[in-house]
């Protein structure tokens, strides 16, 4: 889990780069040196996360291969690759690995920026679920999973007293003026949610007709929103306190809550969680492609996607039955129920400004 931590801001606003504070990074300053000393320099998102890969991943990693690490903190979004192509157009690499999103993953491939990485040079791929091997359209791998977490339905415990059993629940009468959800289409992933629980899965998403339709179940749950948020801190209080006593949130800090008293309780819905990630991709700029490679493939490994999992919070990336997690464990972050993958091309693609305003005019307005 994501440890002892303010719930309503660090834990999550690092992982998945809501609300992250941004730092500085002076492109090229460092790089030349950090290349010539065979450092590896690599971006994680800043604050509690990048804290915890310095103290639980890293120092393991230099001691295990004799590969030296600098960590960067890292804006995750568009921020972080903006300024990886500015360099990279340079020749420079602020950063040899990043952990992407995966919008900016789709972003970054316009550009080639991600140097194809050698599968052959990563054997522990095959632990991997396929959904993080991240690859050009072309058949080429350009990122690794890194770290995937989970948005499930969260209810507060004192006013149900039964757990939801499926996302469909959200569209019932008496959950009218209840609900808190995820303001935008590209992090709430609603869509995805509406098309399996409704429409069979997300084929009914190729077409704007399909969106259309599904955007029209969408808004028949206007009713049953109180809250459109962005700042998740306003939505955990409101969950906790009764306020708003059902929504989507994050399945890790949802589980934080519940263990510190608060009658939260985190529930993975019959059509599967929303399962959402970051990959390891690498700068075409970069020099260190050989130790960016070695790195990848130590990540991959099963029993160090198990410590992500018991330090950091995160959802392994590889099969269940590889971690050596216990069910109590492997619950605390993950699940069996096969998940929703969002359809990040949506919100990256050619359709992506058309999805956001009829979003806009149907959804949330």
């Amino acid at each position: 889990m994501l440890g002892k931590i303010n719930l309503t801001t660090d834990g999550r606003k690092w992982i998945v780069g809501l609300a992250l504070a941004l730092c500085v990074v002076v492109m090229g300053i460092g790089v030349t040196s950090a290349q010539a000393d065979g450092v590896l320099k690599i971006g994680v998102y800043g604050g509690y996360f990048k804290d915890s890969f310095d103290k639980h991943i890293f120092p393991d990693f230099t001691k295990d291969t004799g590969i030296k690490v600098e960590s960067v903190a890292e804006p995750t979004g568009e921020a972080w690759l903006v300024q990886l192509e500015q360099a990279a157009r340079a020749g420079m690499a602020p950063a040899d690995l990043s952990m992407m999103a995966q919008g900016p993953m789709l972003r970054g491939q316009r550009t080639e920026l991600w140097a194809p990485l050698d599968l052959k040079l990563i054997p522990n791929h095959k632990f991997l679920l396929p959904q993080h091997v991240h690859k050009y359209p072309d058949g080429r791998v350009d990122g690794i999973g890194a770290v995937s977490w989970y948005i499930t339905l969260v209810s507060n415990t004192d006013e149900f007293k039964t757990a939801p059993a499926s996302w469909a629940d959200m569209w019932q009468d008496d959950k009218k003026n209840k609900l808190g959800l995820l303001a935008l289409a590209s992090n709430s992933f609603l869509l995805e949610i509406t098309a399996k629980t409704f429409f069979g899965g997300d084929d009914i998403l190729n077409s704007k007709e399909g969106i259309a339709q599904v955007l029209d179940k969408l808004a028949a749950l206007k009713p049953n929103v109180k809250l459109w948020y962005r700042d998740e801190g306003q939505f955990q209080q409101a969950l906790q306190s009764g306020e708003i006593p059902m929504g989507q949130y994050y399945h890790d800090v949802a589980g934080l809550a519940a263990a510190d008293g608060h009658p939260v309780r985190s529930t993975f819905p019959k059509e599967g969680g929303v399962l959402d990630s970051g990959s390891w991709a690498l700068s075409k700029a970069s020099k260190m492609s050989k130790e960016a490679h070695i790195f990848i493939n130590y990540m991959c490994q099963p029993h160090i996607q198990a410590k992500l999992s018991l330090k950091v919070g995160t959802a392994p990336t590889v099969r269940r039955e590889v971690t050596g997690l216990t069910d109590a464990e492997f619950a605390s972050v993950s699940s069996d129920i096969a998940p929703i993958i969002p359809r990040y091309d949506l919100y990256t693609g050619e359709l992506s400004d058309w999805v956001n305003q009829k979003w806009t005019e149907m959804v949330t307005e």
